[in-house]
């Protein structure tokens, strides 16, 4: 003697009406909800199919990744950082406000102080012009550099300093330090 299921409620979202099942195992009242629901828990899997594809991919760029890989990623967040930062100052050189483009200006240069590369009091925003086609235009900018961290602290900047030997991890965390500072600063600016 067969037992009769108890009633269900069906399982397709769209439906969700109570209904009979003929047997235990039936999830939906009808093959239209059963292709319904297929059609839901497919969409599911290929969503999580693509996510674990990303992951995986992200994990194996992380792999053959090297340090020069890192120190980029590290200098485009830190630079990131000084124009937000700097976003309402003029070029540090040129004292102008500009629609172009904006970097971040160097005083002393990444090749030339490379233990100064991520030092805020080293660096301002500057016009692309002045960064590139006057290679930073270093007289006007020392003259505004003093007016904005003062003599003392650019003298500290032209003096010799210890070459710094980053890490890998130390340069994650300045990615993530840096990056971090830019969404705050960007917030900030929203309220």
């Amino acid at each position: 003697m067969h037992k009769t299921p108890k009633p269900k409620r069906c399982k397709s979202p769209e439906c969700r009406q109570s209904f009979q099942p003929r047997n235990s195992m039936q999830a939906v009242c009808s093959p239209k909800c059963g292709l319904a629901l297929a059609s839901i828990q497919r969409k599911k899997r290929e969503a999580q199919t693509a996510k674990l594809d990303r992951q995986q991919t992200r994990e194996q760029r992380e792999r053959i990744k090297t340090r020069s890989d890192y120190l980029k990623e590290a200098q485009v967040a830190f630079n990131a950082w000084i124009r937000e930062r700097d976003r309402d100052l003029p070029c540090v050189s040129c004292g102008r406000h500009h629609q172009g483009q904006y970097h971040c200006g160097h005083y002393r240069t990444v090749a030339g102080s490379p233990a100064l590369r991520y030092e805020p009091l080293n660096c301002a925003k500057q016009c692309a012009p002045c960064n590139n086609h006057k290679s930073g235009d270093i007289v006007n900018y020392r003259i505004e550099l003093v007016k904005r961290i003062g003599q003392e602290a650019v003298e500290w900047l032209e003096g010799p300093h210890e070459p710094k030997r980053y890490t890998i991890e130390d340069l994650k965390e300045i990615t993530s330090i840096y990056r971090a500072k830019v969404r705050e600063l960007k917030k900030e600016s929203q309220q």
